[in-house]
């Protein structure tokens, strides 16, 4: 049975106040210059202006190295680490809550700790290291490393999202289609490959869908750890962004995040309308 239109009316104003006026509002705010107390209409001088920031060809091709590492990752180990708390193990339970824990940290407090056990000369595993006879690198302060050193570190706080996700999805799958499947020989990898893995695949899309998002938006764990360096060398296009924000030019920061919502949004939206039709398709 159908809801009557005015059983909406509360969700849309919250929605249209919080987000949809918002929205419009900084595709406005992008073409103009201004501060908290005047503004000028300059037309698409920012985006100009902004595609012209030596900073924003660093920031784009990082982010865009960043989203699908992060996103390959979590599904991976989320997957692995699913089928792993849905086995018979023991402490399970237990597992499950060491595997989550880190969902529940702050980014930020997350980022100033792996800072500290990052740093090349008295952090904690470049000490480990030391033990056994390895040199550890700068793994924040070397322009080859910082950002995978984050993108390593953002993948340990979100696998366990991925990892609940996952749990959810094995769950639910009939144990009669695994007990059929091995009864007419299939081995261990068979049952996995062509049974566990198509029908989780809900559960893929989301976990995709949703890193994706978080890692093409990142910002708060790369400015804990690095901010943006060494140099430039592990900046994102939001730290491009916050950096401009910071220098006061608020109207190129605004059209900073515009370009950051079309970007993710050209990537996100057409991927999704994929993966569903792959599912529905199944």
């Amino acid at each position: 049975m159908a809801y009557p239109a005015w059983f909406y009316l509360p969700a849309a104003v919250v929605y249209g106040v919080l987000f949809i006026a918002p929205t419009f509002a900084s595709f406005y705010f992008s073409l103009t210059r201004w501060s908290l107390f005047d503004q000028e209409f300059i037309g698409f001088g920012n985006f100009v202006q902004f595609f012209q920031e030596p900073a924003l060809v660093t920031g784009l091709t990082n982010t865009l190295i960043y989203g699908p590492i992060t996103s390959v990752a979590k599904v991976v180990l989320g997957l692995l680490l699913a089928l792993l708390l849905t086995s018979q193990i023991q402490g399970r339970g237990w597992l499950r809550s060491v595997v989550f824990f880190p969902v529940l940290v702050s980014t930020i407090g997350v980022g100033i700790m792996f800072q500290a056990l990052m740093d090349p000369r008295d952090g904690a595993i470049n000490r480990m290291l030391g033990v056994v006879g390895i040199n550890g690198p700068g793994w924040l302060t070397n322009p080859d490393l910082a950002l995978y050193s984050v993108a390593l570190v953002d993948v340990w706080k979100g696998v366990g999202l991925a990892t609940v996700i996952y749990i959810a999805g094995l769950v639910s799958i009939p144990r009669e289609y695994i007990e059929a499947a091995a009864v007419d020989g299939a081995s261990a990898w068979q049952r996995f490959w062509h049974v566990t893995v198509p029908l989780v695949r809900p559960a893929t899309n989301t976990v995709i869908i949703l890193s994706l998002i978080g890692g093409l938006r990142t910002f708060d764990l790369i400015w804990a750890m690095t901010r943006g360096g060494p140099g430039f060398t592990s900046d994102v296009i939001a730290s491009v962004i916050y950096k401009q924000y910071q220098a006061g030019f608020y109207g190129l920061s605004t059209a900073g995040n515009v370009v950051l919502f079309v970007i993710v949004s050209a990537i996100v939206v057409p991927l999704a309308w994929w993966l569903n039709r792959r599912q529905v398709e199944y």
